[in-house]
């Protein structure tokens, strides 16, 4: 394999003032996304609170992913079928 010489990277002031700009716009868009954030975690901790209803961790988290659980039949009638007497 040939060697040769490391290149050289110079970094000039546009290059600067474009990192700067491009850093800037990243912070701005974090911060208005963590607002946001903030806001809609706000929202959802006051209508939980003052929800006439009381659920459980469980059943927000249900309801979040969108999991509705089915009630599992239970008793002999579920295995053998309807038996009337």
């Amino acid at each position: 394999m040939l060697r040769r010489k490391p290149t050289r990277l110079e970094l000039k002031l546009d290059d600067i003032e474009e990192f700067e700009s491009i850093r800037k716009d990243l912070e701005s868009r974090k911060k208005q996304r963590e607002d946001a954030e903030a806001a809609a975690a706000g929202e959802e901790a006051a209508a939980i609170a003052l929800g006439a209803e009381h659920k459980s961790r469980e059943q927000i988290i249900n309801d979040r992913i969108g999991y509705k659980p089915q009630p599992k039949a239970g008793g002999r009638a579920a295995h053998f079928g309807t038996f009337e007497f």
